[in-house]
């Protein structure tokens, strides 16, 4: 169904195209834990969607347990253990070294702890690289990938999320030649509208960010990375943080 690619996920019992952060949110509303797995799912990340169309449409409550979300992206799932007084002493004979002096836990706290790692690729705007680049007119970027660290000890459960994305503004770069130069595509005004609606749509969701900028601030990326500047001091939102890294 989804040739020999390895980067397809999906789960019968679980809802893997919100971060846990949402889950936890979405919990609160009372009608939530009634509501089919599919209807619970991020739209931006439901990959099989156009696929199961015809069952969604029929709104058959006998079709929910055949509407099963998939997501493309990675997920890795690794059991990790505190180094303790004990271990030390048991390594220390092999002439172990470590970067931390080990920790005193009471009998009462396992050692034990869970890291996952969830990368979620939108299905709007997906392409190869040069190929697909910048933002649409609804404010949808290309390439968008949402990253989630996850990380479970004992009863406790912590989640951090980060997003990356297309330059959401309307450029290209045309040709094949290795690393060709962008280009922009549209008139400030034009990619002002596009602009604020994928801010808009970012703040709804993860509410104040913090903008990290990766782009060359000379060189060829450099029209790209002004305009980028230029957008966001048009727009003036206080829920933005902008900081640009130049390596």
């Amino acid at each position: 169904m989804f040739t020999d690619t390895d980067s397809f996920y999906y789960s019968y019992t679980g809802d893997v195209t919100n971060s846990v952060q949402r889950q936890y949110y979405q919990s609160k509303n009372s009608d939530y834990a009634t509501l089919p797995l599919w209807k619970k799912v991020d739209d931006r990340f439901f990959w099989n969607k156009y696929m199961l169309s015809e069952l969604i449409n029929t709104q058959n409550p006998l079709c929910d347990p055949w509407i099963v979300p998939v997501i493309q992206g990675f997920v890795q799932i690794e059991q990790c253990w505190i180094d303790t007084v004990d271990d030390a002493e048991s390594l220390s004979a092999e002439g172990a070294r470590f970067f931390q002096p080990p920790v005193h836990l009471p009998d009462c706290i396992g050692k034990n702890y869970t890291m996952i790692l969830i990368s979620r690729r939108s299905r709007h705007r997906a392409g190869t690289r040069y190929k697909r680049r910048g933002v649409d007119e609804s404010g949808k970027c290309a390439n968008y990938v949402e990253t989630e660290q996850i990380f479970e000890y004992s009863s406790h459960v912590v989640s951090f999320v980060q997003v990356r994305g297309s330059v959401p503004v309307f450029w290209s770069q045309p040709g094949y030649k290795y690393r060709p130069p962008p280009q922009l595509d549209k008139g400030e005004e034009e990619t002002q509208i596009a602009f604020e609606k994928h801010f808009s749509e970012e703040l709804s969701i993860y509410n104040s960010q913090v903008i990290i900028n990766l782009m060359e601030q000379t060189g060829k990326e450099k029209v790209i990375n002004d305009a980028y500047l230029n957008h966001i001091l048009e727009y003036s939102c206080p829920n933005l943080i902008y900081v640009s890294f130049d390596f």
